[in-house]
């Protein structure tokens, strides 16, 4: 099975290359004329299936082969109906007794074939030169001349009807549709895009013009299944109608890629690897003669290029629009990033330091401000004796560790009384570092307030790891600095 895959792979992938090239041509599935590279082979029995829809077979046919049944059917259909008329003539005795006045032929004036067949093709071709006619002693002749006159009608239906059908055939007017030589991707308002351009070089409007895209790849399924040329829609506008178009100037295709798009996980580095084609299908009526006109063409991996834009070709001139074709396939590089589409949504929801979310900016204040309790408490020693000052200033650092294993509960204790309405304020979103520093300005500057609210709190609940500090640190007081302490305090 393996070696199945790789060989229906290796047939669509290259063939016929030359040797030291640095990339293999690949076997397109459609050509950029729009001819598709199928041929069915092994039909066997099926090969009478063409023979019940002869009329479309004929039309199908080349015109080299149309050509040669048209003249051979006519060829032979006079041949058979000569030879029918001088059959009649011969059995008749009529060849032996041309000549006699007095007696009455079925054909007057029929002296051998060649005389029936001149017959023939006048009475077919209803030229009627008067020399040779019918008479009424005739009746196999006038069954046989309306049996001609009814099977000449068919073959004419038929023959006539079958050119006329195969020169009326919109495939021509499909060569005034033009389609641009590569594809291009870049971003197109925030969004990234595969783009192509199409045009129509006639002033007669294809009507109900329709587009579609396909894209040919082989792959694999889950289960193990090698699906070949697999087949998949590229949405090109269809649930917002930008698939219809009013095509009466160039205009760009545009294919979004989104997590629905098979290209989501395309970057530039990959589309150097990436086998697969696109193929474009448009679709109208044509205005001056009703029918159904299609026009196709393809993109392999080797015509996209990534991060390009088609150059305008539309201009304003004196009263009208001018379109300059010679600028249709022309392409200028623009900024375009590298990556697919799901890296560059997985690289948005990745954390970064410049989204974090505003709430955190709270507990980040009143980090702070547990910070700046410390230099209250720091504030407040200074105004002890020196003798005071330096036992404090030993256990300076004993201070900060109790402070932080207790953050929680000083951080409740700074939230109550005058410090809540401090960090009200201060907990205002700002994106602005100079507003913060202002904010933390006004709470120094009232930090003599800010002492007696935290005294007044520490009377009516103080956290377990500063009365633990306080307790330690009168300890080691004499007993008048202690009862100056205390006076102090209150």
């Amino acid at each position: 099975m393996s070696a199945v895959r790789r060989h229906l792979w290796d047939e669509y992938q290259a063939v016929g290359s030359a040797r030291g090239s640095a990339r293999r041509k690949r076997q397109r599935f459609v050509d950029k004329n729009g001819r598709c590279n199928v041929q069915h082979g092994n039909l066997g029995g099926e090969s009478s299936r063409y023979l019940s829809d002869l009329f479309t077979t004929l039309v199908d046919l080349k015109w080299r082969w149309n050509l040669l049944i048209f003249l051979l059917t006519y060829t032979v259909a006079w041949l058979v109906m000569a030879s029918m008329w001088w059959g009649i003539a011969y059995l008749r005795g009529d060849l032996h007794r041309a000549h006699d006045q007095s007696y009455q032929p079925c054909v007057a004036n029929v002296y051998n074939f060649p005389s029936a067949f001149l017959f023939f093709i006048e009475t077919e071709a209803t030229i009627g030169y008067g020399h040779r006619y019918i008479t009424e002693r005739c009746p196999e002749g006038i069954v046989l001349f309306l049996f001609q006159s009814l099977l000449g009608s068919i073959v004419d239906a038929f023959l006539i009807g079958c050119m006329f059908i195969k020169m009326s055939q919109p495939k021509k007017r499909a060569e005034t549709l033009m389609f641009s030589r590569a594809a291009v991707i870049s971003q197109r308002d925030g969004r990234l895009c595969l783009m192509f351009r199409v045009g129509n070089l006639r002033s007669s409007h294809m009507v109900s013009a329709q587009i579609r895209c396909k894209l040919i790849k082989s792959r694999q399924t889950p289960e193990g299944e090698f699906l070949p040329l697999d087949q998949c829609e590229l949405d090109v506008g269809f649930g917002t109608g930008a698939d219809q178009l009013f095509l009466v100037s160039p205009l760009t295709i545009c294919h979004e890629i989104n997590p629905k798009s098979p290209f989501f996980c395309l970057s530039q580095r990959s589309l150097r690897s990436e086998q697969f084609e696109i193929v474009v299908i448009l679709e109208g009526i044509v205005e001056t003669t009703g029918m159904t006109c299609q026009a196709r063409t393809s993109y392999t991996e080797d015509e996209v290029l990534w991060g390009h834009r088609f150059l305008p070709v539309m201009s304003l001139e004196d009263g009208f629009f001018r379109v300059d074709y010679s600028q249709f396939h022309a392409t200028f590089e623009v900024p375009t990033p590298p990556y697919s589409v799901k890296e560059q949504e997985e690289s948005l929801t990745l954390p970064s330091p410049f989204n974090t979310p505003i709430g955190n900016n709270r507990n980040r204040r009143e980090h702070i401000c547990t910070l700046d309790c410390i230099d209250i408490l720091e504030e407040k020693t200074n105004k002890f004796p020196s003798k005071l000052q330096k036992i404090s200033s030993r256990k300076e650092g004993l201070q900060r560790r109790i402070l932080r294993m207790s953050s929680s509960n000083v951080e409740r204790a700074c939230s109550t009384g005058d410090l809540l309405k401090i960090q009200q304020i201060s907990s205002v979103p700002s994106n602005e570092d100079g507003d913060e520093r202002i904010q933390l300005k006004a709470f120094r500057i009232k930090s003599e307030s800010l002492t007696q609210s935290t005294g007044d709190l520490e009377l009516q609940k103080k956290p377990q790891g500063m009365l633990t500090l306080g307790t330690r640190l009168e300890d080691n007081l004499p007993a008048k600095l202690r009862k100056m302490n205390s006076d102090r305090l209150s």
